[in-house]
């Protein structure tokens, strides 16, 4: 019994831990975090700020809020929530890819200043997120919680699957943290079980919940294999262009057919 409570009790520092690292929620000071194993919970963290988002557009939607002023919103506290961090990778990872030669690709990512490139590629993000989200016209708070977690678990596929382009980055250890398709799988289940819910509770709803497992799926996988044919593998940049684009555009194909 004492090794499953001290079992539990590291989980539990290390979901703190992934909160830390992957939003700008405060929190008290707790010691003894181990930050090498954040990734493994970047699906859970993504479903927790989903869960948030669809709680701020339902309270809204309450008070009547207009839909597009309430998206705008809800869009810009996705934003704050977690500290533009994935934004700001797929803002350097599209300075990276304008350039023509591959071999200065990596050099401009690292480079703090924002080009046209980057701004482009934030202002169509935020564009497509709040447009998407107009068109879906029920059930936002499931949306949101599938298109953070998938977003996320695209970026443990591109952690496993690729080569970390620069060994001494920000980054590198999230490779320790997932080595293999197993350590994907307890996020996979975790998502196939949100889906499973939304049909649950919408029995008529089986076209969106089956919808957001393959979007989610297919979305994921592929855009983090579209940012390494393009630059060879990954860094932490491109984890969060995985994260913001694979979630961007799992809303569009979503409002598809979610109506």
């Amino acid at each position: 019994m004492a090794n499953v409570l001290r079992w539990w009790q590291q989980q539990f520092l290390n979901l703190v831990a992934a909160v830390i690292f992957y939003t700008a929620i405060p929190l008290p000071y707790l010691q003894n975090l181990d930050f090498q194993k954040v990734a493994c919970f970047a699906p859970v963290i993504g479903l927790m700020i989903g869960g948030i988002l669809g709680g701020l557009d339902t309270g809204m939607n309450y008070l009547g809020v207009p839909v597009l002023t309430r998206n705008g919103l809800v869009v810009a506290v996705w934003i704050a929530i977690t500290g533009g961090l994935h934004l700001d990778g797929a803002m350097d990872t599209a300075d990276g890819l304008a350039v023509g030669d591959p071999k200065r690709r990596l050099q401009v990512m690292m480079d703090s200043a924002t080009g046209a490139f980057g701004a482009m590629s934030a202002i169509v993000i935020i564009l497509l997120k709040i447009t998407a989200l107009a068109e879906i016209t029920e059930n936002h708070y499931f949306v949101l919680m599938a298109a953070c977690g998938w977003g996320r678990w695209g970026q443990q596929m591109a952690i496993c699957q690729y080569p970390y382009l620069k060994p001494t980055g920000k980054g590198a250890f999230h490779k320790q943290a997932i080595r293999s398709y197993l350590d994907l799988l307890p996020s996979l289940f975790l998502l196939l079980g949100l889906s499973a819910v939304v049909w649950l509770i919408h029995p008529q709803k089986l076209v969106l919940s089956m919808g957001m497992v393959l979007a989610g799926s297919l979305i994921s996988v592929v855009t983090a294999a579209w940012f390494n044919y393009q630059l060879g593998g990954h860094t932490g940049d491109t984890y969060g262009a995985v994260v913001e684009w694979t979630e961007a555009l799992f809303l569009c194909v979503v409002s598809s057919f979610s109506a």
